[in-house]
């Protein structure tokens, strides 16, 4: 009896992970005819964070665009950005300029970076029909007047959205909105605290695919398969195996591959990371009570996580790292950037300098998306993992 019960929780995990993957390698965006129900179109937002509440509350399917991985051929991009701009930025535009975003009601960026920032520009010049804006958000959120300046941005949002839709985006709509949220939020985290508690059960590879398929859903359908698979993964019959815990960081804009994580969970349990953590950088629930847009823009400067795209005076990107290790009992760290990524070489630069200095092993590795050969780095991984093993001996 116990075997068949652990048999269908091991079946239901699988058709949900089947079901991610599958949202996962899909790089076009619904059709008007294939929208889920109660959507009128898509709305393409490029990472780190975007308040996806506001255009699931106009209606329209939020789509958080990350490039077309290393199965994309480049045709259109090269002839409009330097070669030195990162993977992401050129394989986002490719993907626009190939057709496969056709149909989107718009795309939004935010200045993250330079290459970011001026893809809005080369939105608009090449795809006219479509919406191009650049979300606003503060770099530095310790300035006094931060909360205002977000919500305005918020509202002309809001107002752009309501033009091209043509509905208006009621207080009741963003409520209902971020609820929904709230609740997927919740989920994620219940994800990531089992994933640092009992890492054996849920590798970073299932984890990834768990989260990053809400790029590709809409919430609610997101919210039932976290859902599902956290009442297999609490199931599972997993020995743990002697492997170190170590925390990734450096994917939170572009993606690393999956082969990337594959070749990390073989050596490694991955008990934290920053993997798209535009979708978990609300850290709290968002209040449902009072005015949505001033209690999106109050989450995003007093419940966020720390990124290397945003300066919080309070979240030092030494401290937050450290915080990062210690709390998920991490024994070393990966620090990766991908390819001419100036905020993440930046930072791995400022980490791997501080973890010299306390005494913290770790590995640097860079990547990119368009990445197909992964031995030489599996090889690198391994040997950092039994440099951890002995040195814990």
């Amino acid at each position: 009896m116990t075997s068949t019960i652990a048999y269908d929780f091991e079946k239901e995990l699988d058709l949900v992970l089947e079901r991610c993957n599958a949202a996962v390698r899909e790089t076009a965006v619904p059709t008007r005819e294939t929208l889920p129900d109660g959507f009128t179109g898509t709305l393409g937002h490029f990472p780190v964070y975007f308040p996806e509440e506001i255009a699931h509350a106009a209606g329209l399917l939020p789509v958080n665009l990350l490039g077309g991985g290393n199965r994309l051929e480049m045709k259109h991009a090269d002839a409009r950005m330097g070669s030195f701009v990162c993977s992401i930025c050129r394989s986002t535009t490719e993907l626009g300029l190939n057709g496969s975003l056709e149909g989107m009601a718009g795309f939004i960026t935010h200045p993250i970076c330079d290459a970011a920032k001026h893809l809005a520009g080369i939105w608009a010049r090449n795809l006219p029909d479509q919406v191009s804006q650049i979300l606003y958000l503060p770099q530095n959120v310790n300035t006094p007047g931060a909360v205002r300046y977000i919500a305005a941005e918020y509202q002309r949002l809001r107002g752009v959205l309501e033009a091209k839709t043509g509905r208006t985006v009621s207080d009741d709509a963003l409520r209902a909105s971020i609820r929904a949220y709230n609740t997927n939020r919740d989920l994620l985290r219940q994800l990531y605290r089992l994933r640092s508690e009992e890492p054996w059960k849920v590798s970073c590879t299932e984890a990834y695919l768990l989260l990053r398929a809400r790029t590709r859903m809409p919430c609610e359908e997101h919210t039932a398969l976290l859902g599902r698979a956290l009442d297999a993964i609490h199931h599972r019959a997993v020995p743990a195996q002697d492997k170190p815990r170590v925390v990734f960081v450096g994917g939170f804009c572009e993606q690393p591959p999956l082969e990337m994580l594959e070749a990390i969970d073989e050596s490694c349990y991955v008990v934290d990371d920053d993997l798209l953590v535009g979708l978990r950088w609300l850290t709290a629930d968002v209040p449902e009570a009072g005015d949505p847009i001033w209690a999106l823009a109050e989450s995003y400067v007093e419940r966020s996580a720390a990124s290397p795209v945003q300066h919080d005076a309070r979240k030092s990107k030494e401290d937050y790292l450290v915080q990062m290790l210690r709390e998920a009992r991490a024994d070393g760290a990966i620090l990766t950037a991908a390819k001419f990524c100036e905020p993440g070489l930046d930072d791995q630069l400022a980490w791997s300098k501080h973890l010299d200095e306390i005494g913290i092993p770790y590995l640097v590795l860079e990547f990119e998306e368009k990445m197909t050969s992964f031995e030489q780095m599996a090889m690198q991984v391994e040997t950092f993992a039994e440099s951890l093993l002995f040195a814990l001996a």
